[in-house]
């Protein structure tokens, strides 16, 4: 049977009104309160339908590891040491190879000077080793350094920057920032204890038609790249 709705109306095989010995022509019958009904493949073409549920992924990225070669540094200021050069080459290696190439970074950034110095140029050396990263969209955000210092914090804070800077149409967001904040972030999201170590990333995925909705939802630990 057709999905269509079916209305009962008036039996039209009998006369609507008594029939009277005459010449006059008889008046057409007729039917009270019938309706159009419309098919579901009519409504069909006029309906948008409803953003699907898709999987959207999340990778916090603690920065390489830094020298201590010049203590008279201060702490946001300090560059990559060697090892941290080369982990941050690794990194995104391993990260094309998985094909979780962001198509949003944020990224910590301090108003005071050019940034925090080691977090820049983690995401400089991957950017120079994989090309993809090129292609997505860049914010460094000055909160994320001081955030990180603060207990519990953190996690609600890249929440709120995720959905201020994101759009739906974005699947793979980064975040990359500073111990204490970035693990215990990885932690409360993902309902694991998770520890970041220098160039550590945490890829965290969750499934949701928005990213607000995604972000209300506890992430699956996909995988935890250590270096």
């Amino acid at each position: 049977m057709s999905a269509t709705a079916l209305i009962p109306v008036a039996n039209s095989t009998a006369p609507p009104f008594p029939c009277f010995t005459t010449t006059r022509a008889r008046r057409k019958p007729f039917l009270r309160n019938s309706l159009v009904i419309a098919t579901a493949e009519d409504q069909s073409s006029t309906e948008i339908p409803p953003p699907e549920s898709v999987a959207r992924r999340l990778i916090l990225l603690r920065h390489a590891s830094s020298s201590w070669e010049n203590r008279s540094l201060r702490d946001h200021d300090r560059p990559l040491n060697e090892f941290g050069r080369a982990d941050a080459v690794n990194l995104s290696q391993k990260l094309e190879q998985l094909g979780w190439i962001p198509e949003l970074i944020l990224s910590s950034y301090m108003h005071w000077c050019s940034d925090a110095q080691r977090t820049r140029e983690t995401l400089k050396i991957m950017q120079e080793k994989v090309r993809a990263f090129l292609e997505a969209e860049v914010h460094f955000i000055s909160s994320f350094y001081s955030v990180a210092a603060m207990d519990g914090q953190t996690a609600e804070h890249l929440q709120k920057a995720i959905c201020k800077y994101s759009t739906n149409e974005i699947f793979t967001i980064m975040c990359m920032g500073h111990n204490k904040g970035w693990e215990e972030a990885a932690s409360m999201l993902s309902g694991a204890s998770i520890e970041l170590q220098t160039c550590n990333a945490a890829l965290l995925e969750a499934t949701g038609k928005t990213w607000e909705e995604v972000l209300l939802t506890v992430y699956i630990l996909c995988y935890l790249l250590v270096y």
